[in-house]
């Protein structure tokens, strides 16, 4: 009744949504631990505990040759970092608000808001972890040296791209079929320790090895990577374009199959199945 009358034009609402995307984001990485600063520790921690335990495996398996030529420990860490962009934000989205959430009581609130946020939250995470370990191992252990950051900067984003892709597929199934995806994501996530080729290079590898794995985005995008981190390794067997198109086509389709069950879903879900 005493509310100003504001003229809702179409700036206003992208402004409004970008404020609320990220109030959103800020609530979703404070929402995994009550100290933000912990947060982040803990998946910096998580980042280095992968990080150690692949370093160990090369090391006892005696694998070290099979690395490019370079920083052995820089080879292990650009896998690793675009594997855990991918699988975190797949998380994320996954584990983001759905249709009948009680934060979808509000008003301006809404499930596209609730993905972005999600998506957001997961790749700040992931990007300052990336910058913390790589200035600890700079400082205390040797100089990092990055043939083609931005490229290497545009991999880590394509990586998390692909996982939010994928993430939006397990959250339209998500209502209907919860354990399902569940159970989904969490094989796909397993499935990538390997399937990523994040323990071996693409240009070693036979073609009739190479077909089994060359399906995977993400096997693509830790393969260039690798050859924007490296001035000695030119990737052959991989491409950009190709996760590119993958996780554009998986997000669209994502995002319909999200928006028909948002149209589905009520309060009341849950209790009805």
């Amino acid at each position: 009744m005493f509310q100003p009358d504001l003229r809702r034009t179409r700036t206003r609402t992208v402004f409004g949504m970008m404020e609320l995307i990220y109030h959103s984001a800020v609530r979703d990485i404070r929402k995994s631990h009550r100290n933000a600063l912990m947060g982040l520790v803990l998946n910096i921690f998580q980042t280095v505990l992968f990080v150690l335990s692949f370093y160990a495996m090369f090391m006892l398996l005696g694998m070290r040759g099979a690395a490019v030529r370079g920083d052995f420990l820089l080879y292990i860490m650009s896998g690793i970092f675009l594997y855990m962009s991918h699988t975190k934000a797949m998380n994320a989205i996954v584990q983001s608000e759905g249709p009948a959430s009680a934060m979808m009581q509000h008003a301006p609130m809404n499930t596209v808001i609730a993905i972005c946020a999600s998506a957001l939250s997961a790749l700040y995470l992931q990007i300052l972890s990336i910058l913390v370990v790589l200035f600890f191992y700079h400082v205390l252990f040797t100089p990092v040296y990055i043939d083609q950051p931005i490229g290497a900067l545009g991999m880590v984003i394509l990586a998390w791209f692909s996982g939010c892709a994928v993430g939006t597929i397990f959250l339209a199934i998500k209502p209907w079929m919860p354990e399902f995806a569940k159970i989904g994501s969490s094989i796909y996530g397993r499935v990538n320790m390997i399937a990523s080729g994040k323990m071996f290079l693409a240009n070693a590898l036979p073609a009739s090895m190479l077909v089994m794995f060359d399906w995977n985005p993400l096997f693509h995008c830790i393969d260039q990577m690798r050859g924007f981190v490296f001035e000695n390794y030119h990737p052959y067997n991989s491409n950009v374009s190709y996760p590119v198109k993958v996780a554009i086509v998986l997000l669209v389709l994502g995002l319909l199959g999200e928006f028909y069950t948002r149209r589905q879903a009520s309060a009341s879900w849950n209790a009805a199945r």
